[in-house]
């Protein structure tokens, strides 16, 4: 009886909007786990032009090597290009190398490797697999987890006890043991991210990240005009960020301008709270997302004198990096893992809202000479860092030297 009637109803139901509805999630999720399951379980292989040295294993991100010829490289993180740089490295040493998503569970060595390179989860998982003289390398982008995850959870209480709301967390990760794995590792950050794998007694290399995208130095810039201006840029995970506490010192300092850019709008719970603040205080201005190739990013940079940017934890904040190579005078924690000298720019001790107002204050009062002044040597302290030419070196006498620590 069952079965007849469930025959008889269904041709009504696939008439239904709601079964359409439901019908067409349900393939397009299946469509998308498909998809990325087949692409997490590519390997790429890459032999070098000379004689091989070895084998090198590398588990990071996978996306840029199967990109069709003349297809350009994804601009929204720069890990697009530095997981490409770090496979080029060790071309140009010699090995040969096989690429894999970090987030490939499956993938079982079938070679020995002279090196293996990871940046979370794929240490602990091979590292009992493979050839016992291979060399373990974590390349960390991040602070450790359980710190990266502590530190958010902070923020996110102290917005409870602040406005009296719970909101998700946005960058919470599954801790790893990499670091306990690894017989190395190369850290992208300053010393803040440096001090949160000290306590595994590893050598550590540290490494300064990358810009997605150069921009000249803003030659006819007036800093008089912009000097209450200020710009908000990020990736996703707003509370982590610190986007509720600059929106809360804004929203006190009305005859300053805040423009806010960063996917506000995927973090619903987020944007409900500070719907208010976000589009309906007079000074503040929320774009949500910016391709930082567009006119429009181009012309956000342009009126702005500086940016704000208290992350709770990060490696190097890629965001931060973008905005001093457009020339931007940085207010930011030193969680943001960039390094930031008094004459361009300001740390910030606890990121209280109190101490963000008053470091946006005290740089909007210096003239327009001073800002420009600040702001070259930002520039100038981005293209001396932050480029992909220095990543690039940097990394080779990195592995040069582990080549030359473990003799390989």
């Amino acid at each position: 009886m069952t079965g007849k009637f469930i025959d008889r109803v269904k041709p009504r139901l696939r008439k239904c909007r709601l079964w359409i509805i439901t019908r067409e999630v349900k393939n397009y999720l299946e469509k998308g786990r498909r998809e990325i399951d087949t692409k997490d379980r590519v390997v790429v292989s890459l032999k070098p032009d000379k004689a091989s040295q070895g084998n090198v294993l590398l588990s990071y991100i996978i996306e840029p090597f199967l990109l069709k010829p003349g297809q350009p490289l994804p601009n929204t993180h720069t890990r697009y290009w530095e997981s490409l740089q770090i496979a080029r490295t060790f071309l140009e040493l010699g090995y040969c190398i096989d690429v894999i998503s970090w987030k490939n569970t499956e993938f079982m060595p079938q070679k020995d490797y002279a090196f293996f390179v990871d940046v979370r989860h794929n240490l602990e998982r091979l590292a009992p697999l493979l050839n016992k003289d291979c060399v373990k390398i974590l390349h960390s982008d991040t602070a450790h987890i359980l710190f990266h995850n502590a530190a958010e959870g902070r923020r996110l209480l102290e917005l409870q006890q602040r406005r009296g709301i719970t909101l998700q967390p946005r960058r919470f990760e599954m801790p790893n043991w990499a670091i306990e794995y690894a017989d190395c590792a190369v850290i992208k950050g300053n010393e803040f991210t440096l001090s949160t794998y000290r306590y595994a007694n590893k050598p550590l290399y540290p490494i300064w990240g990358t810009p997605v995208r150069l921009y000249p130095w803003p030659e006819g810039k007036d800093f008089g005009a912009c000097q209450k201006r200020f710009l908000f840029f990020s990736s996703g995970g707003m509370v982590h960020k610190g986007l509720d506490l600059v929106l809360e010192a804004f929203v006190g300092m009305p005859e300053y301008h805040l423009t806010v850019c960063g996917p506000v709008q995927r973090e619903k719970d987020f944007e409900q709270a500070f719907y208010k603040e976000l589009y309906q205080t007079p000074n503040i201005h929320t774009f949500g997302w910016v391709d930082v190739d567009s006119p429009e990013f181009r012309e956000i940079i342009d009126n702005c004198v500086g940016f704000v940017y208290p992350s709770c934890s990060e490696g190097q904040s890629g965001g931060v990096i973008t905005c001093l190579h457009a020339g931007l005078i940085p207010i930011i924690s030193y969680e943001s893992g960039v390094d930031v000298h008094d004459d361009f720019g300001v740390i910030l001790r606890d990121c209280s809202i109190e101490e963000i107002r008053d470091s946006i204050q005290t740089i909007s009062s210096l003239s327009a000479e001073e800002l420009r002044k600040m702001a070259w040597r930002a520039w100038e302290s981005a293209r001396a860092n932050y480029t992909r030419e220095r990543f690039a070196k940097d990394f080779r006498e990195t592995i040069s030297s582990i080549i030359a620590t473990h003799g390989k």
